[in-house]
């Protein structure tokens, strides 16, 4: 029988999912089998946290190399090509698109054309004027030269995102490093990094994430913050933030955490507003004017029914599908036997406003992979997902290369990219369930399973619950019938922290 010290320390030691996880265990074979028996963590140069990090560049190394169709020559001859080549990435295009090459200044400038002013939050926009400031090419040499430098030095910078997420993700939960190599591996990580600038957020609401669970609530609400000033749906996790403190009775970290977003998103965000308000403003006004797009269900309803539906309905019904998906969320929270973690319920309101939104661009599922991975770290599960992804990114380049190849309909027709819709939206859904029904049965949740109670939760990790509307849950509701059988596993609750 093991010694109350070797108990302890089995607690403190980092998790082996190679011993856990069947396909972690299969996929180690590569690198010389699962951990065994007697093995030690920690130790030497590489660390778990290095060589995640180290994945993740090589990762995002071959995400470059996919590129290199579209870099070396279909980004510049026709508009087929960087389809057919599945390669295609706003970058180079937006530096001529949106005056940088021209030495406009974002937001301030106005645009020629139809898009009068950059429609991209404000952080985002300085991070594409920094790109072009560091895009060293002279004026003098030719566009197509200059466009590539320009994706080149947005690669370089999206590559230190992209690692800061990973690393984050690592350090979230204490003892389970290795869980950010779901995010470094994920095929979809890859293909759809240099697409856009999306990875500006996923970092900083990834190192939003590390604060919290490290009880840094000022931090966590400065770079949520700053995360909201480059893309809109990091604001999402203070709803899920919101009922969990609720539910513990912590409100002063959620004050002190939606106070410090606030502040955060009006210094980066006033100045702008304030100097150039059409311009701050067109990002707003954009998204609100913006028609159905691809992606999303909504589509698959306009072409099925052959006639468009006006945006005006479409934002009120999407706010409605998005209003009752967190009315549940919050009911989930409120109802069970245990308070679910914050990577569950953060994973759960980001997904319900990507499935019920009008548009779902391939690059927005890096908004789900780090959550993914905090939510539900299980390889089969996050693979199938991930394989519905990477269906989908293909589907609509495809799809894409149909419909600009003319006569030659080279490509996927509507039939087929409605089915590679349908397969992105089941393969969320898919790990919505399983998430859904780790809260409902605790002991399913593989993080609890280590002995946790809430490792990214911070304050709220251990704390007790304050206000429960049905603290024991209801056996309709965990019928094993329906659910499968529960694990045979009692949690260890950790001490939380106080206000």
């Amino acid at each position: 029988m093991p010694s109350a010290d070797e108990t302890s320390e089995d607690q403190e030691r980092p998790v082996a999912p190679t011993r856990r996880d069947e396909i972690a265990a299969a996929g180690a074979g590569l690198i010389g089998g699962p951990a065994g028996r007697f093995a030690r963590f920690g130790g030497g140069a590489l660390t778990a946290v290095r060589v995640v990090a180290l994945v993740a560049i090589g990762m995002f190394a071959l995400g470059m190399v996919q590129k290199l169709p579209c870099y070396n020559w279909a980004w510049f001859r026709g508009t087929s090509s960087q389809y057919t080549h599945a390669c295609y990435s706003d970058i180079p295009h937006l530096f001529v698109g949106r005056g940088f090459a021209d030495g406009l200044l974002p937001y301030f400038d106005r645009l020629g054309g139809d898009m009068q002013y950059l429609e991209y939050p404000v952080l985002t926009g300085l991070f594409m004027q920094v790109a072009s400031w560091l895009t060293l090419t002279p004026d003098s040499d030719p566009m197509q030269q200059r466009e590539q430098m320009y994706w080149l030095v947005n690669a370089g910078l999206l590559m230190i995102c992209a690692v800061v997420a990973v690393v984050c993700v690592a350090r979230t939960h204490r003892r389970r490093p290795w869980d950010g190599l779901l995010v470094a591996l994920a095929p979809a990580f890859a293909l759809t990094a240099t697409i856009n600038w999306d990875l500006l957020a996923v970092a900083l609401t990834a190192a939003a994430m590390l604060m919290w669970s490290r009880g840094r609530a000022v931090a966590f609400g400065v770079l949520i913050g700053l995360a909201t000033a480059a893309k809109l749906y990091p604001a999402l996790l203070l709803g899920p933030l919101l009922v969990l403190c609720w539910r513990a009775g912590k409100w002063r970290p959620f004050l002190v955490a939606a106070f410090s977003a606030a502040v955060a998103w009006l210094v980066v965000n006033l100045p702008v507003m304030l100097y150039a308000f059409d311009g701050w403003n067109k990002f707003y006004a954009f998204s609100r004017e913006r028609g159905i797009d691809f992606g999303s269900f909504w589509l698959i309803i306009t072409q099925r029914v052959g006639r468009p539906i006006e945006p005006s309905v479409v934002n009120v019904a999407s706010v409605v599908l998005m209003g009752l998906c967190c009315l549940g969320i919050a009911s989930l929270a409120l109802v069970g036997r245990r308070r679910p973690r914050f990577a569950q319920l953060a994973f759960l309101v980001v997904a319900a406003f990507v499935l019920t939104n009008k548009v779902y661009s391939p690059q927005y599922v890096l908004w789900l992979i780090p959550l993914a991975a905090l939510a539900r770290p299980r390889w089969r599960d996050f693979l199938i997902w991930q394989a519905c992804e990477v269906l989908y990114f293909l589907g609509i380049w495809m799809y894409l290369a149909y419909t600009s190849s003319g006569d030659k309909h080279q490509g996927l027709p509507q039939d087929g990219y409605q089915l590679a819709i349908v397969l992105h939206l089941l393969g969320t859904l898919y790990l919505v369930a399983l998430v859904v029904r780790d809260i409902v049965m605790p002991d399913r949740d593989v993080v609890r399973q280590d002995g946790a109670d809430d490792p990214s939760g911070g304050v709220l990790d251990g704390a007790p619950d304050v206000f429960v509307l049905a603290p024991m849950g209801t056996r309709e509701f965990e019928d094993e019938a329906f659910w499968g059988e529960p694990a045979d596993w009692e949690p260890v609750r950790g001490g939380g922290a106080g206000d």
